[in-house]
């Protein structure tokens, strides 16, 4: 498959640029894979979409306060993005994988005020890219004057690691700092939100509660790489950048009693259907086992799921791994098809967009 057969049009003002007035009231496009029946409706309706029995399987990460500002020796400005500690810490610090800009200026050794005045930064060595040229990743330290973790610095100092196509600035950060982070974050950990959980509130998780539908988690800290178009022009040569995640035993207890039952599995996000698919039990399908660790797994067209019945998820960049993630469920034409009507009924794309539900896929999977 050529990845060109996965671009759209999309008008620059489909971009959402801030979040619904209230988390449920972003619009629904809900489609029906078996009957080809589609229906708009509103987020907070999934409650007429969902049945008793039911499994809703939610990303619990939560986004770190990761963007940092800071200011050399010398006055220039620089703007680091922490994506993941570094295993083993530092004698000083705490030592984190990031993304510098700019990158070139800086040499290894050299400290950074943050804004405020809080800590610092240390530069310690820079990454270098695919081609053996050097990149805009660096190993950083920081350097608090207390016993604050940087987490704790990172919530109190940082800012929210907004995606690039957001272009309004940081005027609404107090707004971005609760919006930009679901109702459900528990495990801090990515540097980008799990999107299709953004539109929950306590009200609708009580709602499903009651009618019968259960909830687990696993976790899925979400990387920078979640933003990058595939760049091959053959998509099975793609390869995904791998992100760390956790699914423990409650999870695959709870996969195995909905299975029992006769319930659906229904991943909320894209990072919740690549844990379920990358922890999926060889040997009885439709089942998972627990693990932890990273995932690289790449879902595409071609590659049958083994878990996941139902998907609500937002909708994504034009020649994207999560694009194509998506077109697993109903096939690349049904899915495009469904983005254009979305476009012409003037959705909003993106973060901080509008959902769309997925049901009516038949897995094949065990009910045993």
């Amino acid at each position: 498959m050529r990845i060109e057969a996965f671009d759209y049009d999309l008008p620059e003002d489909r971009i959402a640029q801030e979040p619904a007035s209230e988390r449920d009231s972003a619009r629904l496009l809900a489609h029906c894979i078996a009957t080809g029946l589609t229906e708009h409706r509103r987020v907070r309706d999934l409650v007429e979409y969902l049945r008793p029995g039911d499994l809703l399987v939610v990303n619990d990460t939560r986004v770190l306060q990761a963007r940092l500002l800071g200011r050399r020796a010398s006055g220039g400005r620089v703007e680091f993005l922490l994506l993941e500690p570094v295993a083993g810490g530092a004698a000083r610090g705490e030592r984190w994988k990031a993304l510098v800009n700019p990158a070139r200026k800086l040499k290894p050794g050299e400290t950074v005020e943050v804004e405020g005045g809080a800590f610092s930064i240390r530069t310690i060595a820079r990454g270098a890219g695919p081609d053996g040229k050097p990149a805009k990743e660096w190993q950083v330290e920081i350097l608090a004057p207390t016993d604050s973790s940087a987490a704790e610095l990172l919530e109190t100092h940082g800012r929210v690691p907004l995606p690039p196509y957001i272009r309004r600035g940081t005027e609404r950060v107090p707004l971005d700092r609760e919006r930009y982070q679901t109702v459900f974050a528990a495990r801090p950990g990515a540097v980008a939100a799990p999107t299709a959980g953004l539109h929950f509130t306590p009200e609708l998780l009580a709602r499903l509660e009651e009618l019968g539908v259960q909830r687990t988690a696993v976790t899925l800290h979400v990387g920078q790489g979640t933003f990058e178009p595939v760049k091959v022009q053959e998509v099975e040569r793609h390869r995904m950048h791998a992100e760390r995640f956790l699914l423990d035993p409650v999870v695959a207890d709870a996969v195995h009693a909905t299975r029992q039952r006769g319930g659906r599995v229904v991943c909320v996000g894209t990072t919740s259907v690549r844990v379920l698919e990358s922890c999926a039990d060889p040997e009885r399908r439709g089942l998972v086992v627990p693990r932890s660790g990273e995932t690289d797994l790449f879902l595409y067209p071609g590659r049958p799921l083994q878990v996941v019945d139902a998907l609500l998820t937002n909708f994504h960049l034009p020649r994207s791994s999560l694009l194509l993630l998506v077109s697993t469920f109903a096939g690349r034409e049904r899915i495009l098809a469904l983005y254009r009507e979305a476009v012409e009924r003037r959705y909003r794309f993106f973060s901080y967009g509008d959902a769309m539900f997925l049901y009516g896929r038949s897995s094949g999977a065990s009910r045993s």
